[in-house]
């Protein structure tokens, strides 16, 4: 389940350099940079949200990336221009992000397990060292996550990474929709069984190789702002693993939207003229953020992709 994979790369950026043994996508000279900056279009879904009498900017990202996808394009850059507050799923700079990390239950992996789970991180070139302490499911998922990087794909690239930089050199307030607990609390689920259950789902992805096409159909879905696409990335399996991930996908995804929903118009009902930076798979669906942002009085207008 991508979203899984997606959201622990987020928090590999924000605050666990649990990679640091396999290599990374390089980072560009500053000539370079200089010059995707200059030629940066606009990628991913942005809606203005309007209630209140002012306005707030809700941006669909991935948190997975390329290099030059750290800079934003025209729409981006005006939705900025025009709010005064970041908004991110999680705040990295969170004292309790490494305590939340690393205070997860306790979760007793055969013997079975726990080498199907070396396996992996040896194919990653992670040392056990690197994510000794987590929970089973947050080490296959750190593992997921940079499973892009052959395809220029990772983690340090996501867009939350280049808007939280901004913000912090700009002095710019940046307010979290959840805290870490939170989002530990989506990632593992409370019932052992159900997460062994999950592990072992998580690593056959890993072992058939199912991950590099699914990140690679995401992130070209996303770039092109393809909300329809990228809710369908992963075909439909019919098989007995089917109910575990729409329970995955449930607790990760659609059963976190009403509370975001509802945290964001607290936001923006205290004053603030906020962007609005999210995972894009919260767009997306019956629970998707503009319906329910609709549905509490907002008036929601998508302006990326633009209409054809």
């Amino acid at each position: 389940m991508p979203v899984r994979y997606l959201l622990a790369g987020l928090l590999l950026w924000a605050g666990a350099a649990f990679a640091q043994d396999c290599p990374t996508v390089p980072m560009p000279g500053a000539a370079k940079l200089r010059q995707l900056e200059s030629e940066a279009v606009d990628r991913g879904p942005l809606w203005r949200i309007r209630r209140d009498g002012h306005d707030s900017y809700l941006y669909g990202s991935i948190h997975i990336g390329r290099p030059a996808w750290l800079f934003p394009g025209p729409a981006l850059r005006q939705a900025w221009s025009r709010t005064d507050t970041l908004v991110l799923e999680l705040d990295p700079g969170d004292p309790q992000l490494m305590q939340a990390l690393r205070a997860m239950p306790a979760m007793e992996l055969d013997l079975r397990s726990q080498k199907r789970l070396q396996a992996q991180m040896l194919a990653a070139c992670l040392s056990e060292q690197s994510l000794a302490g987590l929970h089973p499911l947050l080490q296959v998922a750190s593992i997921a996550s940079i499973a892009g990087r052959a395809d220029g794909l990772d983690p340090a690239y996501a867009q939350e990474m280049s808007l939280l930089a901004r913000a912090r050199g700009e002095g710019r307030p940046v307010h979290a929709l959840e805290t870490a607990a939170e989002q530990m609390a989506a990632l593992v689920p409370a019932d052992a069984a159900t997460a062994k259950r999950e592990l072992s789902v998580s690593l056959e992805q890993l072992e058939k190789g199912r991950l590099r096409p699914m990140l690679r159909g995401l992130a070209d879905a996303w770039e092109r702002g393809d909300l329809q696409a990228l809710s369908q990335v992963e075909p439909p399996c019919n098989c007995p693993d089917d109910d575990i991930e729409r329970e995955q996908l449930r607790r990760l995804n659609d059963g976190r939207n009403e509370a975001l929903a509802q945290r964001i118009a607290a936001l923006h009902a205290s004053g603030k003229r906020a962007l609005v930076a999210v995972g894009a798979l919260h767009m997306s669906g019956t629970k998707a953020l503009p319906l329910l942002l609709k549905q509490q009085g907002f008036e929601v207008e998508q302006l990326l992709p633009k209409p054809r």
